[in-house]
Order: structure tokens, then sequence, then C-alpha cells
């Protein structure tokens, strides 16, 4: 058993964010796994990008309906056990949005929840998706415990964005349906990681381009590291690099005896 270092961060474009001091930040934070949502690649580009992580074994997941759209990746040092991708469900499996690596002792999933869109168009459709993502993360549970990370499209409580009133079940992300979906999570054995560490810590991981909301504070803490209750004990930080770049997310991680 090793203290490791997980580090999830959805890049907005590997592409893009390569181009400025994604590799340098890596190189500091220096991650035993890194998982990325929101790749924005297709396999091919996506490989090409991220050819630079050469001390690394490179997973990648790109979306089928849409190119250029979602996708994640997980990088790591140690090599996996087993890789999948996706839940095994054709209406959910479109858009390159799950991967997990199967390590000794858990499985480690990332995930880019699908966002219930403008006019929240698309919450019938992301509330489908929780259920059948639960269902998917406990049937791992069966096997090993589970440690889940990405960028799950929702602030939990009211402490988790900086304007609940204005937002709450008018904005994509703040909806009590969104907010069950990760409060079922919670229920059904899993831990936020960060909140379990940091009770009253305000902290965001996600900041709007436009009105300048990144100077002025204006977040939402929308990235998440839930772990299995069953690893509990092993935890021993949970982390949100608010002084990282590139996107308009930061990376978020924990750190765990595994």
């Amino acid at each position: 058993m090793s203290n490791i270092h997980l580090v999830s961060w959805n890049v907005n474009g590997i592409r893009a964010i390569i181009k400025k001091d994604f590799l340098k930040d890596i190189k500091e934070l220096a991650p035993d796994v890194l998982c990325l949502q929101e790749i924005k690649a297709q396999p091919e580009d996506a490989k090409i990008a991220l050819s630079v992580m050469s001390d690394y074994y490179v997973y990648t997941n790109s979306s089928k309906a849409r190119k250029g759209y979602s996708g994640t990746a997980i990088i790591s040092k140690q090599k996996p056990l087993s890789i999948s991708y996706d839940m095994g469900i054709e209406e959910h499996d479109q858009e390159g949005r799950i991967i997990t690596a199967e390590y000794d002792n858990y499985f480690l999933v990332t995930v880019y929840t699908p966002n219930s869109g403008e006019g929240l168009k698309r919450l019938e459709y992301r509330t489908s998706w929780d259920i059948a993502f639960k269902n998917y993360l406990l049937n791992l549970e069966k096997s090993k415990p589970v440690v889940i990370c990405g960028d799950l499209n929702v602030a939990h409580q009211p402490i988790d964005i900086a304007r609940p009133k204005e937002n709450y079940n008018v904005s994509s992300g703040y909806t009590q349906k969104e907010i069950d979906g990760l409060q079922n999570l919670l229920d059904a054995g899993y831990l936020d990681t960060f909140r379990k560490s940091f009770p009253d810590e305000v902290k965001y991981s996600w900041w709007n381009y436009r009105f300048q909301a990144r100077q002025r504070n204006v977040g939402w803490r929308i990235d998440y590291f839930l772990i299995s209750s069953k690893l509990e004990t092993n935890l021993t930080n949970a982390l949100i690099y608010n002084d990282r770049f590139g996107s308009d997310h930061c990376p978020v991680a924990i750190k765990i005896n595994i």
C-alpha cells in the first residue's frame, strides 16, 4: 500500500490547454493518475496531443455522436489491470463520458456527467443518466471499492455555489433533480472527499468564462472525488488546485493510501 496522488481536470479541450501551461502544471503536480474530462478530441487527435505524456499509459474515450465534443482520458503511471469504456448502455454511451481503470485494490472511474443544457432541455436525460451511473458504480462495488472523479456538473449544497438563491432550480447544475442525483450516490455509500475533509471551506472548481467570474471568484464546485466508504480511513487529503489555469475548471485531487 502506498500514498498515491490522483488528479482530475476538466480541460475544456486538450489541444487548446496543451498550448498553455498544462505540461508545466502536470509536471509540478506530479500525479500518479491524471483523469481528464472534456478533451474534445477524436481518438487520433487525442493520441497526438497526449503523446507528450511519455511517462504514462494513456487511455482516451471520444464522442461517437459529435466530433470535438465531450470525451475523457485516464493517464496513469502504473498500467491498470484492465480498462473499460462507457456503461454498456447504448443511450448513454455515445459521448465518450466514462473510462474505468481497474487496479489491484480499487476501480477508478472518471466521468464527464451530461450538462442539463440551456433552458434545462436535457434535464430529463440527465436524470436518467444519474440513475444508470449509480447502478453502474454499485455493480463495480461488488468486486472492489470504487473511486469516482470528474466533472459531475452539479453543485451539491449552497456552500458549493457563489449565488445559490439566484441559480436554484433555474440554472443547469443547481436544480433539485441534479442535487438529488448526487445525494443518491452519497446515500449509496460514497463520500464527497473535499467536503468530508473541509466541511466549512468555500472553494470552487469552475468559473464561467463570461463576466470575469474567476477574477471575482464567482464560482461553482462541480468537480469531485467521491470514494467508497470502505476507503474512508485510507484518505489522507483532498485538494482543489485553484491556482492552476488554462481551463474554465481547475484541477481537483485526493491523496490516498491504497
